[in-house]
């Protein structure tokens, strides 16, 4: 039987930035559509209005529900209906950021400045989806992984926000997911220092030694390995992040920085933890961009094919735990323990009487070997005097 292709919703983002036009040149090349079958969550009229801008010749199909969807086909499932959508290239507006809010799903670029109560896709999607999980941003490519420890805060609240709690917390998440959705067997994940230098022996701050190090300690224990502190300069710097699986910043631009910088093009933003798989391009909207046809589509297709492995990867990781034996197993063992404690029983039985009540069976064994062996020599003489 022919595999069913995996469906991946693809949202339009802000409807002022780029997020058209790398789902456009994303679908350029036909070959994509042999992957999976895409479906557009945005509107017909916006999609149209970006193709005659770009000069792109990308045709889609318009659905009404996502059942509807065709395999070998881009298509677009219309959120606005005959609802008009005012376009401004390269402007952040309330109407864009709410048309962008209404077609959340799997995501393009959206900028949460021009959109209400928005705290970034995790935070949604968590409370969309009522998830007791919760969500944890990646930032990879190839040769790096990026979590964060904290996100979206003003640096002079770092601090107070590292805690042993939230760092054990975010490395469990982290070293779930290399397991699960990326399929590393053993993760090594390093731990940056907060301070500088480490800090330098508190000269420059405790958090080291009072918070970073000690869970380090704690996950060890959990047979998890993490490794650190590091100072983020040098090991950015020496190439040391190449070592591990996984690298945990404590903060925004401590990871965000070095990696944007190393993959300036495949980067993928990757939201593991809930329940749904989520991934979009690592560059933001592009504003400055909007409209001109200089945008690059490799992170969205990027982000594609990562959606599509991890929801390969964590079907085969838990596959064997949808049908789990234990008690088929436990029973076997308990039979064998039972075979093995009734021959046991039985051996013991056989030589648990006293030594000379055992003295006193030998000895009358020998004794009626004795008479059985006179007995036939008495008729070996009566056979021979007969004769």
């Amino acid at each position: 039987m022919e595999e069913k292709k995996i469906r991946v919703a693809i949202t339009h983002g802000d409807t002022n930035g780029v997020g058209y036009e790398v789902i456009l040149k994303a679908f350029e090349d036909p070959a994509m559509l042999e992957l999976m079958t895409p479906i557009i969550y945005g509107s017909s009229k916006v999609a149209t209005y970006y193709a005659k801008v770009l000069n792109m010749d990308v045709p889609f199909t318009i659905i009404a529900q996502a059942s509807e969807a065709e395999d070998n086909r881009l298509n677009l499932l219309d959120c606005f209906g005959e609802k008009e959508i005012a376009v401004s290239m390269g402007e952040a507006t309330n109407e864009s950021g709410q048309a962008a809010l209404q077609a959340l799903d799997v995501t393009a670029p959206v900028n949460r400045s021009n959109i209400s109560g928005f705290h970034g896709h995790a935070n949604y999607l968590e409370r969309k989806l009522e998830s007791q999980e919760k969500g944890i941003s990646i930032l990879m490519n190839d040769d790096l992984r990026v979590a964060l420890v904290t996100n979206n805060l003003a640096v002079k609240d770092i601090s107070e926000s590292i805690t042993k709690q939230k760092i054990i917390e975010k490395v469990r998440l982290f070293h779930l997911a290399l397991r699960r959705d990326l399929r590393i067997s053993t993760p090594r994940i390093a731990v940056l220092a907060l301070n500088p230098r480490c800090g330098e022996d508190g000269a420059l701050g405790e958090e080291e030694k009072d918070i970073i190090a000690p869970a380090i300690s704690e996950l060890a224990a959990e047979d998890i390995q993490a490794f650190g502190p590091y100072a983020a300069d040098t090991f950015f710097g020496r190439g040391d992040y190449l070592r591990f699986d996984g690298v945990l910043a404590m903060y925004h631009d401590q990871g965000m920085a070095p990696f944007k910088t190393l993959a300036p093009e495949d980067g993928v933003r990757f939201t593991a933890g809930l329940p749904i798989v989520r991934t979009a391009p690592a560059h933001g909207v592009h504003f400055e961009l909007a409209g001109r046809n200089q945008t690059s589509a490799n992170s969205l297709r990027h982000a594609i094919y990562t959606a599509i492995d991890a929801l390969r990867n964590r079907k085969n990781y838990e596959a064997p735990m949808q049908n789990p034996l234990p008690k088929l197993y436990h029973e076997k063992r308990e039979d064998g323990e039972k075979v093995r404690f009734r021959s046991s029983e039985t051996r013991t039985a056989g030589t648990s009487r006293k030594p000379h009540q055992a003295q006193q069976q030998q000895q009358a064994t020998a004794a009626e070997s004795q008479q059985q062996k006179a007995e036939n020599t008495q008729q070996n003489k009566d056979v021979n005097q007969q004769q």
